[in-house]
């Protein structure tokens, strides 16, 4: 089969689920084109990038910010496309701007002619594979203007579903839901909500991201001891929590006062979550580490007593999906302490896996953490039990196997 991917950056280090996906579908003899709004950063990428030569696979639709130089760019193009694809190139300058709004976002300025250009004389796709609603309704619209063909499908993760209906309104994919052929929410959580917006339920299935168990060694974890080290991994962003988990920490410190928190990811909020560090006067304890490749990510992990994912919805309605983060953890034996928050407790179950509190309880999530510091054996049974779940569940390889004959059901 021949796959397209829409999704919103290439490579992106923290996206290892749509990147596991596309290799795992080439591994199955599949041909597979990517398709992104704006190029991630190729100095800092995770090996299979390369190994796969995917940057080769991979085409932009960059939208330039600057007005001027979008104009310039665009005859440019305009001229190298003319002879070999006239008649699409003039209807899509053509294509009238009141018909927009069924499809999302692609109103601006030339906006169309950028997502179009891509996709000019390449072959036919059997497959259309859209990470994010947002992609899923640019994916529509690429159909109705005849320059792909192929069946399509919608994934959906967390902000598509969230904060982004609040800010396009609850009937931004009405049109999406009448025309794309099968929608893949990545939890139960996100199910329930594209049925509450009116979408058919049978063209509704739950599809899990998922992680490669191969690259994470189960390890049962040490006994209490002197250096304890607690790990997040996240972006950092309100919807994390992260704040939480430093204040729950700072708790912990007269107690635990060799305690470490390893925070891996970067963001907007990195400032902000430095000075929170050193309000609480835990600079010692609690670190930043920036992103890491998954190599190193796991060796952090490996060397860690549990992994801690305070999730919150944030104020302006975004939420998370389920953390990948939090199946790598699972699957190198770590207990975990999280919230009841999206599709996480699908992921871990209360007592059995881990631990889940409420959002913003930090004393709770304090508790928590101190009852498994307390109770090392607890923690490697929460381990055995955590690991079993992703073998079962979240799995790369079995959920590549299930993608590829969805599709080919689909076809």
């Amino acid at each position: 089969m021949r796959i397209a991917f829409l999704i919103d950056q290439f490579p992106a280090l923290s996206e290892t689920f749509i990147l596991g996906q596309i290799t795992g579908l080439i591994d199955r003899g599949h041909e597979v084109d990517i398709f992104t709004d704006r190029p991630g950063n190729t100095a800092q990428m995770h090996p299979e990038v390369e190994r796969y030569r995917l940057l080769d696979r991979t085409y932009y639709n960059k939208v330039p910010k600057n007005i001027l130089w979008r104009v310039i760019k665009a005859i440019i193009l305009f001229v190298v496309y003319l002879i070999k694809a006239p008649k699409t190139l003039l209807q899509v300058l053509a294509f009238p701007k009141y018909k927009f709004a069924k499809y999302g976002e692609l109103a601006g300025f030339l906006k169309l002619f950028y997502l179009v250009v891509p996709f000019l004389n390449k072959p036919l796709y059997n497959i259309i594979h859209c990470h994010y609603g947002r992609n899923g309704l640019k994916a529509i619209l690429l159909k109705d203007l005849g320059i792909i063909q192929g069946k399509i499908i919608v994934a959906f993760h967390g902000y598509d579903i969230s904060r982004y209906l609040q800010i396009h309104g609850e009937d931004i994919y009405d049109y999406l839901f009448s025309k794309a052929d099968l929608l893949q929410p990545i939890s139960q959580h996100w199910q329930q909500k594209l049925i509450a917006l009116g979408c058919n339920e049978t063209k509704i299935t739950v599809h899990h991201m998922g992680i490669d168990c191969n690259k994470f060694t189960f390890i049962s974890h040490r006994a209490s001891r002197e250096q304890i080290r607690l790990v997040s991994i996240a972006r950092l962003v309100e919807k994390k929590g992260l704040q939480y988990g430093i204040e729950a920490v700072s708790k912990l410190v007269p107690s635990y006062p060799h305690l470490e928190y390893q925070i891996i990811g970067d963001g907007v909020l990195q400032a902000d979550l430095q000075q929170l560090i050193d309000q609480l006067n835990v600079g010692e304890n609690v670190k930043l580490l920036g992103w890491r490749e998954q190599q190193e990510v796991a060796a952090i992990i490996a060397d860690a007593d549990l992994v801690l994912a305070p999730s919150i919805t944030s104020l302006d309605g975004d939420c998370e999906g389920i953390p990948v983060s939090l199946m790598e953890a699972m699957a190198e034996g770590l207990p975990v302490v999280s919230t009841y928050h999206s599709g996480i407790p699908e992921l871990i179950q209360d007592g059995v896996s881990g631990y889940l509190v409420a959002e913003r309880e930090v004393d709770t999530l304090a508790a928590k953490i101190n009852y498994l510091l307390m109770n090392p054996e607890i923690g490697r049974e929460m381990g055995l039990a955590g690991r079993k779940i992703v073998e079962t569940d979240y799995n790369i390889e079995i959920l590549n196997d299930l993608l590829a004959k969805i599709y080919q059901q689909l076809i």
